[in-house]
């Protein structure tokens, strides 16, 4: 018998009983529907995490000012003031898989633009800063090195500064008051959005000289943070070495003491986000998976059913000369033809549950093409593999037992 003809007479066998057909593959559609939705919402969330962190910079690492121990209490970051803008000119000078560097003072204050006020993060730091978080601008541009060598009160707002003070004008060359001091605006940031640290907005906040932070805002002459850029991905492990090696030689620290200060690698943060948001795909597909394996079990229990109903129908096509591998085949493909239905019928219910998702949840998913490969694989698998038992059990029934039975 050809193939033809085989998928002919499951097609018919199958329409006979149209409502438990239906029922059958509704765990198939289910499964199958679950996987795609529920890897499509991991790789989503997966992309999002990635982009947020991209969105901090390109191959960056943080040199952060260390924690201060005295007797059993712990001040915690910040509380050594040993790091300073010399430290950040070695590491640029004489590391050489750091291309960029800037150091970062922070504070926090009111800002005030005529009738409106905002309290927001004031960040003091170098031109480069704004290159290597790879921070566009909406208009204008950063402030010179000029300016950081005079101290001048020039100002960058972030967007979100932007909407609070100036939501119907144009802040390009006016004058704010921070704290106490006017600041005339050089130019504005475009929007990052959320971080991926706890949800911070990046864009609250204002960036000034960090001379002009140290000299009229803070009065330190130390520094909180140095943000550097590697030359590459690859060579940010070993600038993250460098640098740990010569800031030991600088603040004269012995092998056995405790820094002062402390190194982060973005691509650490990266790969450890990565390596989490994958452990989330597969445990979600995983969980959405039990359904397969239920509608799998259906199927089974279905052809089994229709196995015992048959049994007439086999006796008579091998009393007329079927084979036992006819039969096999047959019953075989019966089962294969409803899990591919119910396969494809979740591939469409599951690509549209992920765009249902994103629209009303505001989710980022991405619906893999692998996924929906691997759910129409699966569920012919599934057709096969459950399908086995009821036609092997179909084509080893006697054939006169088989005619006798009612």
């Amino acid at each position: 018998m050809d193939f033809a003809s085989i998928l002919r007479i499951a097609g018919r066998a199958l329409k006979r009983n149209k409502m438990r057909s239906a029922l059958t593959m509704l765990g198939i559609i289910i499964g199958v529907a679950a996987v795609i939705a529920m890897v499509a919402v991991g790789q989503g969330a997966n992309e999002q995490v990635q982009e947020q962190l991209a969105s901090l910079g390109t191959n960056m690492l943080f040199i952060i000012a260390g924690s201060h121990q005295a007797g059993a209490v712990n001040f915690g970051w910040w509380a050594v003031r040993t790091l300073t803008h010399q430290d950040e000119q070695a590491i640029l000078h004489l590391v050489p898989t750091v291309k960029a560097a800037a150091v970062q003072v922070q504070s926090r204050k009111q800002v005030i633009y005529g009738n409106n006020n905002w309290a927001t993060n004031i960040i003091g730091t170098e031109p480069a800063f704004f290159s290597i978080r790879n921070w566009d601008f909406s208009s204008g541009g950063p402030f010179t090195q000029q300016e950081v060598e005079l101290s001048d009160n020039v100002c960058v707002l972030g967007n979100t500064v932007v909407e609070n003070l100036f939501p119907y004008a144009n802040p390009l060359g006016k004058t704010i008051q921070v704290g106490n001091l006017p600041f005339k605006i050089v130019g504005t940031l475009a929007p990052k959005g959320e971080s991926a640290n706890m949800g911070h907005d990046q864009d609250d906040l204002i960036v000034i000289p960090y001379t002009t932070m140290q000299k009229k805002i803070t009065g330190q002459d130390w520094v909180q943070l140095i943000i550097a850029q590697a030359v590459s991905r690859q060579a940010s492990t070993a600038a993250q070495q460098q640098i740990t090696d010569l800031l030991h030689v600088r603040h004269r620290i012995l092998p056995g003491q405790m820094n002062d200060f402390a190194v982060r690698n973005l691509a650490d943060i990266e790969n450890t986000a990565a390596a989490t948001g994958h452990i989330m795909t597969l445990l979600l597909a995983s969980i959405a998976s039990v359904s397969l394996l239920v509608g799998g079990i259906g199927i089974m229990n279905i052809m089994l059913v229709s196995v015992t109903e048959r049994t007439r129908e086999i006796g008579i096509r091998m009393a007329v000369g079927a084979t036992e591998k006819d039969v096999q085949t047959q019953f075989l493909m019966e089962a294969v033809v409803l899990s591919a239905i119910g396969g494809f019928t979740g591939i469409i219910l599951g690509v549209g549950g992920s765009r249902l998702i994103a629209t009303l949840a505001h989710w980022k998913v991405d619906v893999s093409t692998v996924s929906i490969l691997v759910a129409v694989i699966f569920s012919i698998a599934i057709g096969v593999f459950f399908g086995y038992y009821p036609a092997q059990k179909a084509a080893r029934l006697d054939p006169i037992e088989a005619l006798r039975y009612e």
